[in-house]
């Protein structure tokens, strides 16, 4: 009704001759409304105005509202959203619909039916160094140099025999990379680590429940293998089996953080730290009657030693070659070498120091190498990946076939590295860099006869190069152990017996005689023989 005589009124005072500007400043409207109602004919703005309005009018349904609550007492305003969609066309945003009919629950006295109360038992305790309970909170503050407000994350944790709590604080969105670095800090806060911790099922831990079998992400499980704790999950939308580490969370943005002005993330952790040893650690307990401090000094003994070697956890992100030989990061586009598509071929990205490097999945070797692109929608080429490269293998092929060296074994050599280079053409520089590798280590008599072996046997690869060449290193050490052990066999050079020999060649190295025996014995032994 308001609408329809604003309009009434717009088109009449331009009939008496006044400007579209002094209708606006007289109805105290904006004048691209008075320029828009003027442009309209009644059937255009009852249709485009008139109608929309009603739509959006939600007490014209007051009645329809009261009687669907007063009937379903246990009916949320989003199905009621729903209903009005569904039975009137209502279009009109679920938010205002909230907001609706919590004012007709409390104007008419209709309160919301819960349903059946939840039962709870009281439970005692776990022993001290038995449990930590860990959750994520976040919380909006006020910038104190932007003036405007931010989203701040927080890693709470608490020993539930001595609630002894700990926390960090962060500016950024937790990955798992940065929730397992904040448990190491955490660890070593403390001094040690429990049995077992107790988690909500968040993505940043757990990919899938498994009807028990829990499958974790990737870094979550490798550094739970690497600390040794046990992991406690708790339920689908069961946050009071964790209810020590709720009333943390609580705690912390209630008493800490609420109207704390923010001047930066390490001041902030900083102010943190001071505020659990004034406050959150020395207060006396709720619950137990006892100060959290004073209780955690018996319960570090009882927590286990955190892992002396602090290994440092990236974030893991993986992407598919497309089959132009590209990969998407951020936006853009970054070459790989030619021939690495594969259909459902993932590779690994780990970003370091301005650079991105593309590796197998599993971080086995490297595929490719580029400079971070700060733009969007750009191609970042690497020229080497088109390059032909064939000169430079060459070379190195040469010179491995020189240190091999120039003997009658000649054609296997040449027959080992080209099958190589033919059968592993991206890889061909890394299998000749482990070969060379492999060179320098083992001897020669062990090198030819693993060259000779692989070619026998068609293995063409530098890691079985390797492992051949180990292996008969090894048994080329046991035959040379074994003259030293003849009581018929004596050394005139007794330094030959640390150097790395074969059998049949040591004859011609060293010198060794057999012990000479008296005339006397060959003749007895003869007689016994005829006897």
């Amino acid at each position: 009704m308001k609408r329809w005589l604003m309009y009434y009124s717009i088109h009449n005072m331009s009939k008496e001759g006044f400007s579209k500007r002094k209708i606006a400043e007289k109805l105290e409207i904006d004048f691209r409304t008075v320029n828009k109602y003027l442009a309209m004919t009644p059937e255009e703005f009852n249709k485009r105005v008139l109608t929309k309005e009603r739509q959006q009018n939600l007490s014209l349904y007051e009645g329809v509202v009261i009687g669907w609550l007063e009937k379903h007492p246990d009916m949320t305003a989003a199905q009621v959203h729903d209903w009005l969609k569904e039975h009137y066309q209502v279009k009109i945003a679920e938010r205002t619909v909230r907001r609706y009919v919590g004012n007709i629950r409390k104007k008419h006295g209709i309160p919301k039916d819960k349903g059946e109360t939840r039962q709870y038992t009281a439970v005692e305790d776990p022993p001290m160094g038995q449990q930590m309970q860990v959750d994520i909170g976040e919380i909006w503050v006020i910038d104190a140099y932007k003036r405007c407000r931010t989203k701040l994350y927080c890693v709470a944790a608490v020993l539930s025999h001595s609630r002894y709590k700990w926390g960090e604080w962060q500016n950024q969105p937790l990955t798992s990379a940065r929730f397992i670095q904040a448990l190491q800090s955490c660890f070593e806060y403390m001094g040690g680590m429990p049995k077992e911790l107790v988690f909500d099922q968040d993505r940043l831990l757990a990919v899938d429940e498994n009807y028990g079998d829990i499958i974790f992400t990737k870094e979550f499980e490798q550094y739970k293998q690497v600390s040794g704790f046990q992991v406690y999950l708790c339920r689908g939308n069961d946050p009071e089996s964790k209810g020590r580490t709720e009333a943390v969370i609580k705690y912390f943005k209630g008493n800490f953080a609420k109207n704390r002005q923010f001047m930066g993330i390490d001041i902030w952790n900083a102010d943190f730290e001071d505020w659990l040893s004034r406050t959150g650690n020395i207060k006396e307990h709720g619950t137990t009657k006892k100060v959290p401090a004073k209780i955690f000094k018996q319960e570090i003994l009882f927590l286990k030693p955190v892992p002396s070697t602090k290994k440092i956890y990236t974030d893991i992100i993986t992407r598919k070659v497309h089959k132009d030989n590209t990969v998407f990061y951020e936006g853009n586009r970054y070459t790989v070498p030619i021939g690495t598509y594969a259909q459902d071929l993932e590779v690994s990205l780990i970003v370091e120091n301005n650079r991105l490097i593309i590796s197998s999945l599993f971080g086995d070797y490297i595929i490719a190498e580029h400079t971070l692109s700060k733009n969007k929608g750009e191609l970042i080429i690497n020229n080497h990946h088109e390059r032909d490269t064939t000169t430079k293998l060459d070379s190195l092929q040469a010179e491995l076939k020189s240190k091999i060296g120039n003997n009658d074994e000649n054609d296997e050599t040449d027959t080992f590295l080209t099958q190589i280079r033919r059968l592993k053409p991206r890889y061909a520089r890394d299998q000749y860099k482990l070969i060379g590798k492999t060179l320098e280590a083992y001897g020669q008599p062990a090198i030819e006869k693993a060259l000779r072996y692989c070619v026998v046997n068609n293995l063409y690869s530098a890691v079985e190069f390797r492992n051949a060449a180990e292996y008969f290193d090894g048994r080329l050490e046991t035959e040379r152990e074994q003259p030293e052990q003849s009581d018929n066999l004596i050394f005139i050079n007794s330094a030959a017996r640390s150097e790395v020999i074969e059998p049949e060649i040591s004859v011609a190295k060293h010198l060794m005689i057999s012990k000479k025996r008296d005339l006397a014995e060959y003749t007895q032994a003869t007689k016994e023989g005829v006897k």
